[in-house]
């Protein structure tokens, strides 16, 4: 354990204005704190804020991050207040201990809960002082070396994968590479120790055979760079275990056919020297197809910016080079910790002053967060951010844009920015057209189409990858169900107070809130919407006392093709201006089309499902008249937008009849969106369409064209 004048001349040696006082004060007041606790290693616990410190002062951090360091579990694990340490030791410090310090306190509903709104909390800390996430990394840094003395292995496994899946990533996108490579390796090692070890025994093997082959590698390397005239600093690396195997699993390779086990990095002086030394051994080296990256002229988003090559180099071996300058060296192994080292002269160099690329990912953090419904949200919107797997593509003005792998041009429009996502419309890739849905490569130059008409539709969650644009999309569906759900909710509510002869009002509604546990009248009218409580409940708490059906209202269902009485018009819930999928589903099984006699099916949770009168199915709730709903078509129901009809074809077997079957619908208006052959032999096929039209009107119209064929043998709409 590092002593308390040992850790003052250590921050002194890189920072000789150094806040002795504080840095004495905040040793012994933790030292204090802590007292007697104990890890469960057995070590007293003030050993692990003075660890943290410890690995904050090997990358040459502030005093104010040391400080924080020594005190970031006082607050969460003893007596001590934030306004002692505020008093002791000021706001600034106060303010970093309180963006670490978990929220323990807070009585929340899971773990998941837990987890997830601390994470939350740090994200809103760290986006107001970066200083806050580089002292968690250190602690959970720390926390990961002495993990194995947990004794609980679900503890143990939890924490590693916490590690792996948020706070690995971060470090990455902090671009932390030194950090992220032993957080992983420490986490591998919990969750599929077989492996490691495995990896760790070849690895092993790999030196034993090779002698001192990478000091013979890296002579070789100065001896070609200085006979082209660079003199140059070459350091061998090898692959962290997680890495190798992270690799083999993407790839679906062998340990043998990896080329990059030993990576070689060469640092010059200025970046007119690293192409030289990228020409150099180029000129004498072999370069492996496909290995050669240019970090330089296009950096990633956390600021990393190096020549990454793979070549068959000296002795034959197939090795994985690295050129970049000492200043580039520096920030690619601690990342944004690299702009809070001081200069020689003990000048500082604040991070919050280094605004740029790496920044980025934190700002597109806070919008998820704002956008997200809740913790838990939030959290898995994160995971999807951090996903390490990247392309980079271009907007048509050049600028560089970083997504998660699989990504589409909608995920890319909402890296844009957001009002881009809302209002995209289509996409050109590489000047071509293309689906919304297209996977976006390595290179691709993406010019996205908007339109001020356009919304995010509920269909975009099912193929966007980046949190941001989920985020968003949820966000939307979760307004607009809502608004849905009231308008449909107020439309039912109002039929029923018809129905038993009552005006509607309300003013009567304020009497069932209480009883709903609602906090409003619209509160009840969304629950009603969503079919989570049915009209007929709502007015047996306004009107105590009245009957199903007291004014003549038949709404038992008499068997599915003998129908039901039909009410008048003003009677039943209008299903116009709802969007399908959200309030209002049309049922797969009968597709209802406008023109249809439909009745409605209150679903829980889901609002009503729309079938036709004579649907089968409607046979399954004949025991629960409750759930009916008297719904109808307004008279511009049919309007623009595309409803789905089902028909069924039998078509002759001859050359041109699809082609036949296609263009005869296409010529009558409808737009085929599915076609699946139910059944074929010699003579004949059969067929399911589904094809969009405005009403019922236009599918018969498009039946009769197609009876008309002679290559057609029948047309019957499909049921079921």
């Amino acid at each position: 354990m590092i002593r308390q004048f040992e850790l003052v001349e250590r921050v002194r040696a890189y920072d000789p204005g150094a806040d002795e006082d504080a840095l004495n004060r905040a040793y012994v007041f933790s030292m204090k704190a802590h007292g007697s606790q104990e890890r469960a290693s057995g070590d007293p616990y003030f050993s692990h804020p003075l660890e943290v410190a410890d690995i904050l002062t090997k990358m040459k951090l502030d005093s104010a991050s040391i400080v924080t360091a020594l005190l970031h579990d006082t607050v969460e694990d003893t007596d001590a207040t934030l306004d002692q340490i505020e008093q002791l030791f000021g706001k600034e410090i106060a303010r970093l201990v309180d963006g670490v310090t978990k929220l323990s306190r807070i009585e929340l509903q899971s773990d998941q809960s837990k987890h997830a709104e601390n994470f939350r909390k740090l994200v809103l800390a760290m986006s107001e002082d970066i200083r806050v996430l580089l002292v968690k990394l250190a602690d959970r840094l720390h926390n990961m070396q002495t993990l194995h003395y947990i004794r609980s292995p679900e503890k143990r496994k939890r924490i590693a994968l916490e590690t792996m899946e948020i706070y690995a990533p971060l470090a990455e996108r902090m671009g932390m590479q030194q950090m992220k490579d032993e957080l992983e390796d420490l986490a591998f090692a919990e969750l599929n120790p077989e492996a490691r070890d495995s990896i760790t025994q070849r690895l092993k093997f790999l030196r034993e055979q090779g002698g001192d082959m990478v000091g013979r590698i890296i002579d070789e390397l100065k001896r070609t760079l200085a006979e082209g005239g660079l003199q140059a600093l070459i350091v061998g690396r090898e692959k962290s275990p997680y890495s190798i195997w992270r690799k083999m699993q993407r790839k679906n390779i062998g340990f043998e056919q990896l080329s990059d086990i030993m990576a070689f990095r060469i640092a010059v002086a200025d970046v007119g020297q690293c192409y030289q030394a990228l020409g150099i051994l180029h000129s004498r080296y072999s370069m492996v197809p496909g290995r050669f990256k240019d970090y330089i002229s296009t950096p990633k988003p956390n600021a990393y910016r190096s020549l990454h090559t793979g070549v068959i180099g000296p002795e034959r071996q197939r090795i994985e080079i690295q050129i970049r300058t000492r200043e580039m060296h520096e920030v690619a192994e601690f990342g944004v910790a690299a702009h809070w080292k001081y200069k020689q002269d003990g000048s500082r160099q604040p991070a919050r002053q280094v605004e740029g690329r790496q920044y980025r990912w934190l700002r597109e953090l806070l919008d998820i967060l704002e956008k997200a419904s809740g913790p838990e949200e939030f959290l898995e919107h994160t995971k999807l951010e951090m996903f390490q797997d990247q392309v980079f593509c271009f907007t048509p003005k050049g600028d560089l844009i970083a997504l998660p792998r699989g990504a589409t041009p909608v995920d890319f429009a909402y890296a844009v920015h957001s009002e881009v996502g809302d209002t995209c419309v289509g996409a050109k890739i590489n000047g071509r057209i293309m689906p919304l849905r297209s996977e976006l490569h390595n290179g691709d130059q993406v010019e996205i189409v908007t339109s001020r008409a356009q919304t995010p539709s509920p269909a975009w969650e099912r193929f966007v990858v980046s949190g941001k644009a989920r985020a968003h999309i949820r966000r939307f569906i979760r307004t607009q169900q809502r608004a849905q759900y009231l308008a449909l909710g107020r439309a039912i509510l109002q039929k029923a107070f018809r129905q038993e002869g009552h005006e509607f009002s309300e003013k009567a509604l304020d009497t069932a809130l209480k009883k709903f546990k609602c906090d409003s009248v619209d509160d009840l009218y969304a629950i009603v919407g969503e079919g989570i409580q049915t009209g007929r409940e709502v007015i047996n708490t306004v009107f105590p006392g009245s009957k199903p059906g007291a004014k003549g209202d038949k709404v038992v269902p008499l068997g599915p093709h003998r129908g039901r009485q039909r009410k008048s018009k003003d009677l039943a819930v209008p299903i116009t201006g709802l969007i399908p999928g959200m309030a209002v589903h049309f049922a797969g099984c009968c597709h209802p089309l406008p023109g249809d006699r439909i009745v409605g099916i209150v679903t829980t949770g889901k609002g009503v499902t729309i079938h036709t009168i004579d649907c089968d199915t409607l046979e399954s709730f004949a025991d629960s008249p409750e759930r009916w709903l008297d719904v109808a078509w307004e008279v511009d129901s049919g309007g623009e937008d595309g409803h789905v009809g089902r028909i069924h074809v039998v078509i002759a077997n001859e050359p041109g009849s699809l082609g036949n079957l296609t263009t005869v619908i296409g010529k009558a208006g409808g737009n085929i969106t599915n076609l699946k052959i139910t059944n074929r032999s010699i003579d004949f096929f059969e067929m399911m369409i589904d094809v969009e039209v405005t009403d019922l009107r236009h599918l018969t119209n498009i039946i009769a064209a197609l009876r008309a064929s002679p290559l057609i043998n029948s047309v019957e709409r499909a049921r079921g």
